[in-house]
């Protein structure tokens, strides 16, 4: 597996190796060792989702409060995605800035994402499978979200705003500057 820091460096692409012939293809998909290794702090992960989305539908942007957050190990099994992570830590030198990164199930990359930010995907391509784990359960009462239009954060999120269909609940989301759910930068939110 090869670990990539992005443009926020708590924020990382991970891209296994694949291991094909005439038969199909293996793969490697997650290796807590390496991973935690590579991090230098443990992840206990504790629930496998999974989606599937026509093209245009958009999840997002969504996070979980402490001492309910989530970190994601997002990946595309089928499909193509484009998927972003918002740093929503106050303080933070990357505050407000995202890393937005295309996962398809042909090209096999993940993307790490941890507490103190918000996520999202829109989807690409009809039968878009998508998987995550999470480390901590779903918790109603600490679930949040931002506006994914959120003018301040100047995602592209590549299609157009009449092709997208999101959730009434992700319509209503409040935009960035209108929340005080926030994170803290410089919080260990692991221990």
């Amino acid at each position: 597996m090869n670990f990539v820091r992005t443009d926020i460096s708590d924020v990382v692409i991970i891209e296994p190796k694949v291991h094909g012939d005439s038969r199909g293809y293996f793969v490697e998909t997650f290796r807590q060792d390496k991973l935690e290794e590579f991090l230098g702090y443990k992840i206990n992960f504790s629930q496998d989702n999974e989606s599937k989305s026509s093209k245009g539908v958009l999840r997002g942007l969504h996070y979980q409060l402490h001492p309910a957050a989530q970190t994601k190990l997002v990946r595309v099994i089928q499909g193509r995605v484009l998927d972003v992570a918002v740093d929503i830590r106050k303080n933070s030198p990357t505050f407000g800035k995202h890393v937005a990164v295309e996962l398809s199930g042909d090209n096999k990359k993940q993307l790490l994402v941890p507490r103190g930010f918000a996520h999202g995907f829109v989807v690409l391509e009809d039968d878009t499978i998508f998987a995550y784990k999470v480390d901590n359960y779903y918790s109603p009462q600490n679930d949040r979200g931002i506006a994914f239009d959120d003018k301040d954060l100047n995602i592209n999120w590549i299609l157009n705003h009449d092709e997208l269909n999101l959730s009434v609940k992700d319509t209503k989301q409040p935009k960035l500057n209108e929340t005080n759910d926030l994170f803290e930068y410089g919080v260990d939110y692991y221990a």
